[in-house]
C-alpha cells in the first residue's frame, strides 16, 4: 500500500491517506477510531493495517490534486542518518568509509513536505547541497537483531533529501547541525509498505536539480545494505516503531563537482526512487 500525509485546503492539519493513482482515501473517514497519522497506524500493528486495507476498497475517493502534502513522517521517535554509505560519495567528499557506519541524528524541525519551500539565510551558508536517500521506517521494535531477520522489522520505505550545508559540515566535528536547518530533511511524498519493496537493494535512486540529472545510481551500491544497518543500530539501542533511518546518498553531490553545484535561490531539486516516489523541494535564500 501507498500512504501520504495530506492537508486539505483551509486547514493546517495533516491527515493520513491511502494513495491510489491520482486519488486519495482519507483513512480517518474509513471507520470510527481509524488512525489520523502514520505513527498511529504503525503503532496498531499488522491487525490495524489489515483493517485499513480492507476498508480502503470502499472508501470515498478524493482527487489527490486537491490536497497539499505534509512530511511523510511527522513525529518519529528519532531520525537516524547514515553517512558515507556509498563508496563513490565517500570518495568525492574526500572522506574515508570507516569499518563501521557513520551515524548521526537529524533534528525533527528539519522535516519538510514534498513540494514545500526550504528557506535559509545566506549568512549561514552558500554551500548547500542535495543528497537523495532511501528512508527506512521501522515497524516493530528491533533489538539486537541479526541481519537475516532485520527486514522483518521494516514497516515501509520513503524518499529523503538529506540537504547539507557543506561549509558547516567541514567546520564542525559532528554533522547534525549542518543537516538540520529548518526544512533540511524533506520526506515523501509517499510511504510504501515493505511488502511493495521485496529488495531494498535493487532500487534506482536519482536527483534532478533545475532540470539537470546529477545523481543516478542504485541502492545496490550501498556499502552496507539496509539489513546490515538495522542490525548494527539495534545492537546498541532498541529501534522503536516509527523510527526513520536515512541510509546514505550515492555519488554525484554538488560539492564534488568542478565547478561546484549548490542549491541556489529559487532552485528546484527533485530526488526520487523508482517505485517509491519523487520528492521536490523549492529553495529560497534570504539576504
Amino acid at each position: 500500500m501507498r500512504f501520504a500525509h495530506v492537508v486539505s485546503p483551509g486547514s493546517d492539519e495533516p491527515r493520513l491517506a491511502v494513495i491510489e493513482g491520482d486519488e486519495a482515501v482519507l483513512v480517518d473517514e474509513l471507520f470510527d477510531g481509524a488512525p489520523r497519522v502514520l505513527e498511529q497506524l504503525i503503532a496498531g500493528g499488522d491487525e490495524l493495517l489489515a483493517r485499513v486495507r480492507d476498508a480502503a476498497g470502499s472508501g470515498r475517493r478524493h482527487p489527490l490534486g486537491s490536497f497539499r502534502f505534509a512530511s511523510a513522517v511527522l513525529a518519529p521517535p528519532v531520525i537516524l542518518a547514515i553517512g558515507l554509505n556509498y563508496a563513490a560519495h565517500s570518495s568525492e567528499l574526500g572522506l574515508k568509509t570507516d569499518s563501521t557506519p557513520t551515524v548521526f541524528v537529524l533534528w525533527p524541525n528539519s522535516l519538510a513536505a514534498h513540494d514545500s519551500t526550504t528557506v535559509w539565510p545566506r549568512s549561514l551558508s552558500e554551500s548547500v547541497d542535495y543528497e537523495a536517500e532511501l528512508g527506512v521506517i521501522i515497524g516493530k521494535p528491533a533489538k539486537d537483531v541479526a541481519p537475516e531477520n532485520a527486514l522483518d522489522h521494516v514497516w515501509g520505505y520513503t524518499v529523503v533529501n538529506d540537504i547539507t550545508a557543506r561549509d558547516i559540515q567541514y567546520s564542525e566535528a559532528q554533522w547534525s547541525r549542518c543537516k538540520s536547518f529548518d526544512g533540511f530533511t524533506p520526506t515523501g511524498p509517499f510511504v510504501v509498505t515493505a511488502d511493495e519493496v521485496p529488495d531494498p537493494q535493487s532500487l534506482h535512486i536519482w536527483t534532478v536539480l533545475d532540470g539537470a540529472t546529477l545523481q543516478d545510481a542504485t541502492t545496490g551500491q550501498m556499502v552496507r545494505p539496509v539489513a546490515t544497518l538495522i542490525s548494527h543500530l539495534s545492537k546498541s539501542a532498541t529501534l522503536l516503531p516509527g523510527t526513520l533511518i536515512s541510509t546514505g546518498s550515492p555519488g554525484g553531490a554538488g560539492y564534488s563537482r568542478d565547478p561546484q553545484v549548490f542549491l541556489r535561490d529559487r532552485s528546484t531539486v527533485t530526488v526520487g526512487i523508482d517505485g517509491i516516489g519523487a520528492l521536490t523541494t523549492h529553495c529560497r535564500i534570504l539576504d
